[in-house]
């Protein structure tokens, strides 16, 4: 997510990930397509600084048992320290993997069911307006075929979080519910189970059923779940109005506008309320953490092989999505040149990131950037992540 409405335009776009990849195969890309020591994704690093004008960009792999971490640019444009492995920063709709991951673990606990019904539980909240929560799954909701309206195209948060207005509403409060009611006050997309939109209240409405089925805040099971057992020790949920990044972390800039104009202000939106992130979008970690949580799950470490099978079915979203992607439960499919890779991204506010590799998780590449532009990239800063993912898994050099 970016500025609510744009984030979620950046969510279906961006956020929602991924771009085109020119001579796209779908074999399985080899665990040993490092190419010269990460020449080529450290170059394509420099350039999202020198010449798409980020403030910077860092990238970590993991490949087998080594590790490799590059930067360029500042985290920090008031003091220009560099950008460090332990920066920590907000993971925008990766947050939906976690949440994915959590539904299919009740589900394997025999505690739900994907093809349950949202009206079983949370009775009378999906109602009116066209929607019948009667009609909609579990499934739907994490794959994004369940029709409900994203909230960011409601007027209110059009109106009040595009463009420079955001910075007057940026510590704004809303409650899980709250989003909810703003999906649905916008008609739906398409009758359940007819098409595919991208939509951050599908995560919103998985979260509450997390809470209604476990009794626990959704921070408490991701922590219970995932940070603990996986010492994941700079990953958290914001909890009420956080609106800071705790622990380590830079400045995060926003030109508020198309993420390719090269000649709009920038602005720092470090702080802000993530509460309109609930469930799709707020989650906070580092690229090592993500890093370590998708090596966990693309290896079959968190979800029994039913579950797992069940995340990696990927709809085809045609038109409605980026060409070359797919997307399953919570998770996506990118094919590259010379491959397939796994994975999530986000984007919200001043940061953008992609965690993607191989199906088994051996070779992975975390990736961040710290402002929400791309100067002459067509997709902005996905054009970026692309060309990082090209030369780190299929040896391509950056133009």
């Amino acid at each position: 997510m970016k500025n609510i409405a744009r984030a979620t335009a950046a969510t279906v776009a961006a956020c929602t990930l991924l771009t085109a990849a020119p001579a796209a195969s779908s074999a399985p890309i080899s665990h040993s397509a490092s190419i010269g020591g990460h020449r080529g994704l450290q170059t394509v690093l420099d350039q999202a600084v020198t010449t798409a004008g980020l403030p910077g960009a860092m990238a970590e792999v993991h490949d087998g048992d080594s590790t490799w971490f590059g930067q360029a640019g500042t985290a920090d444009r008031n003091t220009g320290r560099p950008l460090r492995p332990q920066d920590r920063f907000r993971i925008g709709s990766t947050t939906k993997t976690f949440v994915a991951t959590v539904l299919l673990q009740l589900e394997a606990e025999h505690r739900l069911s994907l093809d349950d019904s949202v009206e079983r539980w949370l009775p009378g909240l999906v109602d009116g307006n066209g929607y019948d929560g009667s009609r909609i799954t579990l499934r739907q909701l994490l794959n994004h075929t369940s029709g409900i309206a994203n909230f960011a195209v409601a007027d209110q948060v059009s109106k009040d979080f595009q463009g420079e207005p955001f910075l007057q509403h940026r510590f704004d409060s809303f409650t899980p519910r709250q989003l909810v009611r703003l999906g649905i006050s916008v008609k739906p997309d398409f009758a359940p189970g007819t098409g595919w939109r991208y939509s951050d209240t599908n995560y919103v409405l998985a979260g509450l059923v997390i809470e209604q089925a476990t009794g626990h805040h959704l921070a408490q099971e991701i922590t219970d779940r995932f940070v603990k057992p996986l010492h994941l020790k700079s990953t958290y949920e914001p909890t009420g109005d956080d609106t800071a990044v705790h622990g380590p972390h830079g400045r995060f800039y926003s030109k508020l506008g198309p993420m390719n104009a090269p000649t709009l202000p920038q602005y720092d939106v470090t702080e802000l309320n993530p509460s309109w992130g609930y469930g799709s979008g707020d989650l906070i970690s580092t690229t090592g953490d993500l890093s370590t949580f998708f090596r966990a799950l693309l290896a079959g470490r968190l979800l029994p092989p039913a579950q797992t099978a069940e995340m990696v079915t990927v709809q085809d979203p045609g038109n409605a999505w980026i060409p070359d992607s797919r997307y399953g439960l919570g998770v996506a499919s990118l094919t590259l040149s010379c491959g397939q890779v796994w994975g999530m991204g986000g984007a919200i506010n001043g940061s953008w990131s992609y965690t993607f590799g191989t199906r088994d998780g051996r070779h992975l590449l975390s990736t961040e950037v710290n402002g929400d532009w791309a100067d002459g990239e067509q997709w902005g800063p996905i054009s970026v992540f692309t060309k990082e993912l090209e030369a780190e898994f299929c040896g391509k050099t950056a133009a």
